[in-house]
């Protein structure tokens, strides 16, 4: 049964991945016909509705702190899909699926600063490795200049990386059901705020483009928030960050196969660079030692 379990907690990981790799290009293609406000609130507003009949009378009995916490979360992420998604109208989906990555690199230098917890070596080296490997894939060919996409989908891993860390403060006040909840409603409210006064109604969306938010809606945030957590209740947490950091290649090969992104020797160094210093971070290369 413990064998299953752990077969099928990596399965659902891996599939997280895989689907989170495919939205990158479903959503660089309803951007075409929708603005970017309304494509978050509707997403966010349909997940917030698929948790909290989930959740059900569980949401009456959080507790103040909880939802403080959802709240907080519900901030981060909005701002975090808003200036990646403004990202990704201005670069490619394979860029942005790898420099949106980076931010698991920078989750242990914001604890640093609001925990005082120092990294080790190896989130230095990976943070190294890193720049390293965001010049490579954002500078262009004379390494002078850096696309303003390239820049919001970098900037979009601080909000990502905030979210990290408040999830870790919070989640053990909250249950996790609850606190998606809550967070998804707060992102809704603030996509709202932005897509009503400042985006036009959206008229004439194509049925692919319905499709499109469908997907990312029901699939992308409500499955995979879902498999991705039962996946690391059975999954040791190295090997869960390794099957997460899929979703960046995944990303790429979508973006390779249907927006026929050409990937260049360098750009291809710069993923692989990457994919690298995310893997350090996260494992610290612990699956490589023998126990």
């Amino acid at each position: 049964m413990k064998k299953n379990k752990a077969l099928l907690g990596r399965l659902a990981l891996f599939s997280t991945s895989l689907i989170w790799g495919t939205s990158f290009v479903v959503l660089k293609n309803a951007l075409e016909t929708v603005g970017i406000f309304w494509i978050l609130a509707i997403r966010f507003s349909i997940a917030a509705l698929i948790f909290g009949l989930a959740a059900g009378k569980r949401l009456f009995q959080m507790s103040r702190t909880a939802f403080k916490g959802g709240i907080l979360l519900g901030i981060c992420l909005a701002l975090a899909y808003i200036v990646q998604t403004f990202g990704l109208k201005y670069t490619t989906p394979g860029k942005n699926a790898f420099l949106t990555s980076a931010y698991c690199v920078l989750v242990p230098f914001l604890a640093w600063l609001i925990y005082q917890k120092k990294p080790d070596v190896y989130h230095i080296v990976a943070a190294i490795l890193c720049v390293l490997g965001v010049g490579l894939v954002s500078l262009n060919e004379s390494l002078e200049t850096i696309n303003i996409g390239d820049i919001l989908t970098l900037l979009c891993g601080i909000f990502y990386a905030l979210q990290i860390i408040v999830l870790d403060r919070y989640l053990d006040d909250g249950e996790p059901l609850c606190l998606s909840v809550i967070q998804f409603a707060v992102a809704a409210l603030i996509c709202w705020a932005g897509a009503l006064p400042f985006e036009p109604v959206p008229h004439g969306i194509s049925a692919g483009a319905w499709f499109s938010i469908a997907y990312m809606s029901v699939i992308c945030t409500g499955l995979c928030f879902f498999l991705e957590a039962w996946g690391i209740r059975y999954t040791p947490a190295n090997t869960a960050a390794v099957l997460m950091t899929l979703e960046a290649v995944f990303g790429v090969l979508f973006s390779v196969l249907f927006f026929h992104e050409a990937v260049t020797p360098r750009l291809l160094a710069g993923f692989a660079v990457i994919f690298f210093s995310v893997i350090l971070s996260e494992t610290k290369l612990k699956f490589c030692k023998r126990s």
